[in-house]
């Protein structure tokens, strides 16, 4: 990225300069009550249907990089990883102390294997 004349800092590190300092500012709460501000605005002004649409363009967008699994795949294992936080909180319940789970022993060698 290109810096700016006099050997200031890019745009990008401003803007993140910037952003850590209103988060630091004002909290997580701001960003929330911005962001309920934009999508109240924005359905006013496209309706409620836009968000389908958008929706549906960046599924399709996903599908097109990761490949029509892909969704299925992370479906998969969200539901997994709730089932297993399911077991582990019953055998909490009962006394018992839950072993590591098999989906997160998985998980890890697919981030090793990934990188």
């Amino acid at each position: 990225m290109a810096r700016k004349q006099g050997g200031g800092m890019t745009v990008a590190e401003a803007g993140r300069m910037g952003g850590r300092l209103v988060s630091e500012k004002y909290g997580p709460e701001f960003y929330e009550r911005i962001g309920k501000k934009g999508g109240s605005s924005t359905a006013s002004k496209y309706g409620a249907e836009f968000f389908g649409r958008i929706g549906k363009k960046g599924g399709k967008a996903v599908t097109a990089k990761y490949g029509p699994g892909h969704f299925e795949k992370i479906g998969r294992k969200g539901g997994q990883k709730v089932a297993d936080l399911i077991e582990r909180a019953k055998a909490l319940e009962g006394g018992l102390r839950a072993e590591p789970e098999k989906a997160e022993e998985e998980e890890r060698e697919e981030t090793t294997a990934g990188s």
